[in-house]
């Protein structure tokens, strides 16, 4: 696998000049997005190499399989990246190192021409995942990860197919989801 490294508020690679993947001939299921990062979460040499900042998170981009996008992130204590989807993208992702927690919305979305949700009652779904344990998921997930732990980072690897055309941010208030903002590639570079 290889790498390119940077640090900010969320994954962006260092450059916009790394070469852009072919388009596989069939593109990389869930369950493969999966496998991936379990195979990467493994990887005790990769997990070592990235680096570890006190304050904020790091990543490295990783090359994922079929032309997708990987992720290797580590999360200091108490961190985590707030309610977002990533669009029509599938994905996946496995703690290698530490515990994350993901809070998910058990609850298909409108993908668009909306600014304001209220969210019935039971669609919250929250599960932990300790090193080695990880999930995949479909287009318009809205969840959020966080680092809960107050003294040890967290590690893990993301996979998402196709590469993220947009993340879209959004604040929660009580039964109250309000999109805030919509990020794409070019706001990464």
């Amino acid at each position: 696998m290889s790498a390119l490294s940077s640090s900010a508020s969320s994954p962006t690679p260092l450059s916009a000049s790394a070469p852009a993947a072919a388009a596989p001939a069939a593109p990389p299921t869930q369950a493969e997005l999966l496998d991936f990062a379990r195979r990467a979460a493994a990887d005790t040499d990769l997990i070592a190499s990235l680096p570890l900042d006190p304050q904020g998170r790091t990543w490295v981009r990783l090359d994922g399989p079929a032309g997708s996008e990987a992720w290797l992130i580590g999360w200091p204590p108490g961190t985590g990246t707030g309610w977002h989807d990533h669009a029509d993208s599938v994905g996946a992702f496995v703690t290698a190192a530490g515990e994350l927690t993901e809070h998910a919305l058990a609850a298909r979305l409108p993908t668009d021409g909306w600014k304001t949700l209220e969210l019935t009652d039971g669609v919250d779904r929250s599960r932990r995942l300790p090193a080695g344990q990880g999930r995949a998921f479909g287009r318009h997930h809205v969840h959020e990860v966080l680092n809960e732990s107050t003294e040890r980072h967290a590690i893990s690897v993301h996979a998402y197919y196709p590469p993220l055309p947009r993340i879209r941010r959004y604040s929660r208030t009580g039964q109250t989801l309000r999109l805030e903002h919509v990020e794409r590639p070019e706001d990464w570079q």
